[in-house]
């Protein structure tokens, strides 16, 4: 689901026109966040189509790959157990989710739940060579259509792109909870 839900973004000019009527709009601020918005719908979009060919989900394959990046060696013989709590901090979303994920992946015999072998309370949970074949299929064309992506962008302009991207999720970590707002700063240069 896109997060942006425009698809045509205001000209700098229609900005700079808004931010007279709210002295808080910074208008190159804003131009710079709406395009990294509709810039990160599009690259979902293109993930998630491929994705959709696979008839796997984002957040499904975000699990596939946490325990797919967790193994040691090419067949996973050195794999260190991974609960689903340890899954949820690793993708990003809450224990239940993750619990409704887990299940949907072991119907599919994608990961298989076995007793946690320091806590028999805890449940760990595992990639089945079914789930790494999944991944053996999805991935190359995966990474093909992430360098055809971002192939526009030179190797320098790449390195200034993650340096800059670095910058604003550092600052997003910083933003207060609740209803709080941040208080405007200085522009700084990058």
């Amino acid at each position: 689901m896109p997060h942006l839900l425009i698809k045509d973004l205001p000209r700098y000019e229609c900005l700079l026109e808004a931010a007279r009527e709210f002295p808080d709009l910074d208008p190159s601020a804003t131009e710079v966040f709406l395009h990294l918005l509709r810039a990160g719908d599009e690259a979902f979009r293109v993930v998630e189509e491929h994705l959709a060919q696979h008839d796997i989900s984002q957040g499904r394959f975000g699990v596939l790959m946490a325990l797919w990046g967790n193994c040691q060696n090419a067949d996973c013989e050195n794999e260190k157990p991974l609960t689903p709590a340890e899954l949820a901090d690793r993708t990003g979303v809450t224990r239940a989710t993750m619990t409704g994920l887990v299940d949907t992946l072991e119907r599919s015999g994608f990961v298989t739940r076995t007793p946690h072998p320091d806590d028999r309370r805890m449940m760990s949970v595992g990639l089945t060579k079914r789930g790494e074949k999944l991944l053996a299929r999805i991935l190359p064309p995966h990474f093909r259509r992430m360098a055809w992506l971002m192939e526009p962008l030179s190797e320098p302009e790449r390195r200034t792109f993650v340096r800059l991207l670095t910058k604003v999720l550092g600052r997003a970590a910083e933003a207060p909870s609740g209803s709080e707002s941040p208080a405007r700063g200085p522009a700084s240069s990058a």
